[in-house]
């Protein structure tokens, strides 16, 4: 009896033992969980493999940036900027085309990149030490300053430089108890804290929605909405063209590395996006693309103020109104419709091709006539024909490809090269089992191929040789542009 009790309260123990020893694991298990990520949130985890041969395999680089007056807009329906400019000699350089995703949220841009969903993140990123364990950086474009955004004084135009400075924040001590409205996830927001320790107080840092561009809280720092933000110089300079009211001259920082950033398990992309920059900084061809948007305040200037720039305006032409009328006839976003005169003639209505082609659709005089136009010159008949001719093909690829966006592709096709040849690839295409309803890869891959005379001698082919190249690149450009401007031009 008693070897039975103390059986009981030897069991009873180790039990209570055995449950605190879960507990305190528990604990320490939580603990240890809250100081830092848990390993699904780690972007790397989820990190896709995906590298410069793949990329060059699928034939894109996908670069994801910001819309900026210095990074990537559009002016006059054409995408500029210094990151685009760049990534598009890169591309041109690797053999692929460039295609574009545009996002303001800086978070959202890494996440992208370790998702697959970009290639490159090609904003003006500030290198530091908390990125760098979830990115890889590129060589150093250059270096920048950040620097305090600060609207001047009324009657400041009749100041004198002293009197101007007493008015402003030029000692960062003075930042104390001050309110500085940063972007989110920026690296403005870190170094508006380390100077907050380096001066002995606080800062009152003020993140605003993740969905705001730097350039957007400088234009409400000038509106007085606002009393300050934090900008890199580069940045800061060129606005400061278009708000002479701002101050841009106190510094918050020493000169920082500006790069881009990659996966880092993608090292080869990383090292030929490297070998390749530090190529080009040796070319006179960087610095003049640096200039243009960093060391030209006056072209910046009118690009901003522009009705024609996505950076402060919703157009994209001059022709805006009969394109959105023209398209909306034939059932097409207008957008797309100004992305294919762009490809034609750049919204010149004296455009000319060596073969005869006129206007803003650039048709041939007999084309233009049979569909309704007897001045190409003028924008109206010129629009007006090239719809008309749009509808038609339109029509006769309707009878055999039901798919609108996939038609879409045919019908440009035919546009520029012709409507024989495109039949000629789809027949290709289905004497070798690929799909004829399809563009991409298929009937697209057999029209490249009229060019070779095992192809263009085909029994199947009517039309004979045909130089593929044009009409499937007019496709790709056409629609790329198309997204970008959906992405920058409200529809």
């Amino acid at each position: 009896m008693i070897f039975q009790i103390d059986k009981t309260r030897w069991v009873l123990g180790a039990s209570i033992l055995l449950t605190l020893c879960l507990v305190l694991f528990a604990c320490h298990r939580s603990g240890n969980e809250s100081t830092g990520p848990k390993p699904a949130e780690d972007p790397m985890v989820h990190a896709v493999d995906f590298d410069l041969r793949k990329i060059r395999e699928r034939g894109t680089l996908i670069a994801i940036v910001d819309n900026s007056s210095t990074g990537y807009f559009l002016y006059k329906g054409q995408p500029m900027g210094y990151e685009y400019d760049l990534l598009a000699l890169f591309a041109e350089k690797i053999g692929v085309t460039l295609e574009i995703k545009s996002t303001t949220n800086i978070d959202k841009a890494f996440e992208m990149l370790n998702a697959g969903d970009g290639d490159v993140i090609a904003y003006s990123l500030t290198v530091t030490k908390g990125r760098k364990k979830i990115v890889a950086f590129t060589e150093s474009h250059y270096t920048a300053r950040q620097v305090l955004v600060q609207k001047k004084p009324k009657g400041w135009r009749k100041m004198t430089r002293e009197q101007l400075d007493k008015a402003l924040i030029r000692n960062q001590v003075d930042l104390i108890g001050k309110e500085v409205y940063v972007r989110k996830s920026s690296s403005y927001e870190e170094r508006l804290q380390n100077l907050s320790q380096e001066i002995g107080g606080d800062i009152i840092i003020l993140e605003d929605q993740d969905s705001a561009e730097t350039e957007e809280l400088i234009r409400r720092v000038a509106q007085g909405d606002i009393k300050y933000t934090v900008a890199d110089e580069t940045v800061a300079f060129v606005n400061a063209a278009y708000y002479p009211q701002i101050d841009v001259r106190t510094p918050i920082s020493f000169p920082q590395q500006i790069a881009w950033a990659v996966r880092k398990n993608a090292p080869e992309l990383l090292t030929e996006m490297n070998d390749w920059m530090k190529e080009l900084k040796k070319r006179a061809t960087f610095n003049v693309i640096y200039n243009k948007y960093f060391k030209s305040p006056r072209a910046s200037l009118r690009r901003a103020k522009s009705d024609f720039s996505s950076i402060g305006g919703e157009k994209i032409s001059v022709y805006d109104d009969l394109i959105k009328e023209a398209a909306d006839s034939l059932g097409w976003d207008w957008r797309l419709l100004a992305s294919q005169i762009y490809q034609e003639s750049h919204f010149n209505p004296e455009a000319q091709s060596w073969a005869g082609a006129v206007g803003l659709m650039q048709l041939v005089p007999e084309t233009g006539y049979r569909f309704g136009a007897e001045d190409l010159h003028d924008p109206r008949q010129s629009i007006r024909a090239g719809v008309n001719y749009l509808r038609f093909l339109d029509k006769l690829w309707a009878k055999t490809i039901e798919d609108e966006g996939e038609r879409i592709k045919f019908v440009l096709a035919s546009y520029n090269v012709g409507l024989g040849h495109v039949v000629d690839a789809r027949e290709l295409a289905k004497k070798h089992n690929k799909d004829p309803q399809k563009w991409d890869g298929n009937v697209e891959y057999y029209l490249l191929m009229k060019s070779k005379p095992d192809f263009f001698r085909d029994p199947v082919v009517e039309s004979g040789y045909c130089r593929g190249e044009e009409p499937v690149n007019y496709v790709r450009e056409i629609l790329s542009r198309y997204d970008q401007y959906k992405q920058l031009i409200s529809s």
